[in-house]
């Protein structure tokens, strides 16, 4: 609901006045621009709009009037905004300068000032009846947006550069966010992201050029306003006031162009007697506002980032320079940039003289405030704000179990966003296109799961989600709003017609065609009450393979490709060949799969003979826990060999990740390991390990002949 207060939306770049004042518009009616800002009934607020604001509750909606959006979903909001202004005096000691604060970030619902950009872009989003959503990011948008999409109920579409650690994408990913990993610049991610959200024709997130993200930002120069009344004299009463210097690290420029339109609306509402002198600092191997600075030049050149602080690799800022440079031309102010060495060190400073853990890029910000203090830029008794934009804790893959990893796609997009080649992009999101197609199989045989599984994934890349009963299936398909369900009819508590009786019934998942793939004898009655909801029926045992792929090619609209097995770069794949070491292969249809995982090379190798000795097998093995939970995720084993003692993710969590996880918890597990357990291991593990095997006592025919147990004992279920 647009807010009333809001009084005009005008182009930035021609100055024309859009015909509605809507907070939903994406460009100019005149030129095209997609640059637009909103403007509101100063007049009607005046200096008593600070009195109402007083007695409201201590999030960024106490300054609603001034917002583009009404807070109508209130069950999407965390507590954001209203974060600590903290007077940093180990700074003002070691620096021999007063005042210096921090608008302490951290304190967001996860961690970082990209919060306030989601909290109202979502908002706006879900007012607009947007369902589906695609964002590029360089790492705290992305888990910003993550929570506030899957509070919202909006399907996100991440784009990360490969360069954003691997702590963000998990935490994104356990959010429910869709990630899909590009190799390359930022720029280019925008770019694939852009492209794919017009070829699914759903919602982009366009940053600092949509009106609620950039409007959000200015709740941190009201914040700072407020609270720095609180903490030093105002000069007049009854006002607020402004810090002379406002310091933020600087990536697309989104927040430090909302703080400064914030801080000229408190003046023009006469609440501030000034504005502040903006201090932007980037990083030097990412520094195009900085170059075009220095030259005085009207815009700024891409470049391509070399820099280690990749929340900032931002190489083309576009229009956000040539704003920020006009803003520092009439108020003051400065562009810097500092070394990735000066980063760091003075992320260390941070920590042990002011007790501040903080992301590098708000440690870029700390170390342009000391280069400032330094060499005078700041003269004495100036107050300076810094913003101490983020601080993310790390998802813990074992959450996730690496599965994550299975979202992330590479598109190998070579050179500048400018060189790119055009042909090799659309092949890519072509590709992509296929792998984020996700298919859900209801199914409680797991033998019948995973040969579905099996027979659509050796013929296409799709992403497929099992579950076991037909309770579990609407969970995971409500969860994952797949593009086909393959559904069993014959299933304990909720049956396949239940399944597809509610999933018909429920609007969200009304439009999700299924296909019925089952064994049970099916009178006239069941066909006509199946063929209102299936788009096919077929028989277990009577259905031709490819007949049920090129089925689900067909419904989904897609061509049929030669046969594509997954990646093995995690692990080694091997073919059965009695006492001899083979080179890596795909695994062969028709043979059992056992991933092995032991750091000892020589158990290892020990262990690979014998199993090989002993009929014909795919083996895949691992040195490790983390690499052998992806092998596990990536193949769907029939059997699992496992030590306990390993280096990073030891047996005993490995075996708590998989009976978690309902896709796994079926699949027998052997230990093979030199650790004796104790009772109390014993009895946690007893449930999921069908022998245990000493590696002091191990005997070759005892080894096959469990083996062959735990093989007949799955296949059997």
């Amino acid at each position: 609901m647009n807010n009333p207060y809001l009084h005009a939306v005008t182009c930035l770049n021609c100055g024309q006045a859009q015909a509605a004042a809507s907070p939903f518009l994406s460009a100019c009616s005149a030129c095209g621009s997609q640059w637009l800002d909103a403007s509101y009934d100063y007049d009607a607020l005046g200096v008593e709009w600070a009195r109402q604001v007083a007695g409201r509750e201590l999030d960024l909606w106490r300054y609603v009037e001034l917002l583009p959006i009404l807070p109508t979903y209130h069950e999407l909001r965390m507590g954001e905004g209203w974060t600590p202004l903290t007077r940093l005096i180990p700074y003002e000691r070691l620096y021999h300068h007063a005042p210096i604060f921090v608008k302490d970030e951290r304190a967001q619902p996860t961690n970082s000032f990209k919060d306030r950009q989601a909290a109202l872009s979502v908002m706006a989003m879900k007012q607009a009846n947007i369902e589906e959503c695609a964002l590029a990011s360089t790492g705290n948008a992305a888990v910003a947006y993550a929570a506030y999409c899957a509070r919202a109920g909006i399907k996100l579409w991440l784009f990360l550069t490969s360069l954003v650690p691997a702590e963000k994408m998990r935490e994104a990913a356990l959010y429910g966010a869709e990630v899909v990993k590009v190799s390359g610049t930022y720029d280019e991610t925008k770019q694939v992201a852009a492209e794919f959200a017009q070829r699914r024709n759903i919602h982009l997130d366009r940053g600092a050029r949509s009106i609620p993200g950039k409007e959000s930002m200015k709740t941190l120069a009201f914040e700072i306003a407020e609270q720095l009344a609180r903490a030093l004299p105002p000069s007049q009463t009854g006002c607020w006031r402004a810090p002379d210097w406002y310091i933020q690290a600087v990536s697309g420029g989104i927040g430090p162009l909302g703080v400064y339109k914030g801080f000229t609306e408190l003046q023009r509402l006469g609440l501030i007697d000034r504005v502040p002198k903006l201090g932007i600092v980037q990083a030097a191997g990412c520094a195009p506002m900085v170059e075009a600075f220095r030259a005085d030049a009207e815009q700024a050149k891409p470049v391509v980032p070399k820099t280690l602080i990749t929340v900032l690799a931002t190489g083309d800022p576009g229009y956000s320079y040539a704003l920020l440079r006009r803003a520092i031309q009439r108020h003051g102010g400065t562009m810097i940039a500092v070394e990735d060495g000066e980063t760091f060190s003075a992320m260390r400073q941070a920590a042990s003289k002011g007790g501040l853990s903080v992301e590098p890029a708000t440690a870029v910000a700390f170390a342009g405030l000391t280069r400032m203090l330094q060499d005078g830029t700041i003269a004495p008794n100036e107050c300076v704000v810094v913003n101490c934009s983020g601080h993310t804790f790390p998802a813990e893959s074992h959450i996730l179990g690496d599965q994550y990893d299975r979202y992330i796609l590479d598109l190998q997009i070579k050179g500048t966003a400018s060189a790119r080649d055009e042909e090799g992009l659309g092949a890519a999101l072509e590709n992509l296109h296929e792998q984020v197609t996700t298919i859900v199989i209801v199914d409680d045989n797991p033998n019948d799961r995973r040969l579905i599984r099996r027979l659509l994934q050796s013929y296409k890349q799709y992403r497929i989600y099992e579950a076991r009963d037909g309770r579990e299936g609407l969970e995971v398909i409500r969860d994952r709003r797949p593009d086909l369900v393959i559904s069993d009819l014959t299933m304990p508590d909720v049956d396949g017609f239940g399944l597809l009786e509610q999933l018909k019934q429920d609007a969200t998942t009304a439009s999700i065609p299924i296909l019925v793939v089952s064994a049970k004898s099916l009178t006239a009655a069941d066909r006509q009450r199946l063929e209102r909801f299936s788009e096919q029926i077929f028989t277990k045992g009577g259905t031709d393979t490819r007949q049920l792929v090129e089925q689900v090619v067909k419904t989904l609209g897609h061509e049929p490709i030669s046969v594509v097995m997954p990646d093995s770069s995690s692990a080694a794949v091997t073919s059965a060949a009695p006492e001899a070491d083979v080179p890596a292969l795909r695994p062969s249809e028709g043979q059992p799969t056992i991933v092995i995982i032991d750091d000892n090379p020589l158990d290892l190798r020990l262990a690979k003979r014998i199993i090989h000795s002993g009929g014909s097998y795919n083996l895949i093995e691992a040195t490790n826990g983390r690499d052998g939970l992806k092998a596990i995720y990536n193949y769907h084993p029939d059997l699992i060999v496992l030590d306990l003692l390993l280096p990073d993710v030891d047996g005993f969590t490995i075996l708590d990740t998989l009976q978690r996880d309902s896709d796994l918890r079926d699949i027998p597990i052997i230990i093979y390991s030199a650790h004796d357990m104790t009772p109390e291991e014993r009895q946690r593990a007893q449930m999921q390990i069908r022998a245990t095997i000493a590696k002091s006592e191990i005997d070759r025919q005892h080894f096959l002949q469990v083996i062959r147990d735990g093989l007949r004992y799955f296949s059997g279920r």
